[in-house]
């Protein structure tokens, strides 16, 4: 879930450049769905942290669930730039006429 939250926002950048009837205003939907995944990414490493301590650290898996936690801060971190970036656009858009 941590790299499908980092990933999301580029893919849909790409795809808007890619193909004739994306616009790159379009991408905004994706942000939504970076930010739920990077939320998971982080309620699967807290409970990844959880069966780590309750197993006495012999399930593994600790580097693991310290990754998908920082993926999932970085993709939660690029959907609220994301989401800024649309917002001050429509505001400069409003703020034009």
């Amino acid at each position: 879930m941590g790299i499908a939250a980092v990933a999301t926002i580029p893919v849909g950048v790409v795809l808007s450049s890619r193909l004739a009837g994306v616009s790159l205003l379009d991408v905004a939907w994706a942000i939504p769905v970076g930010a739920a995944a990077g939320v998971s990414a982080l309620l699967f490493a807290r409970g990844a942290r959880g069966r780590i301590q309750r197993t006495l650290e012999r399930a593994g898996g600790a580097g693991r669930a310290r990754t998908g936690r920082l993926l999932g801060i970085a993709g939660i971190c690029m959907a609220l730039s994301g989401s800024i970036a649309v917002g001050f656009y429509e505001l400069l858009v409003r703020l034009e006429h």
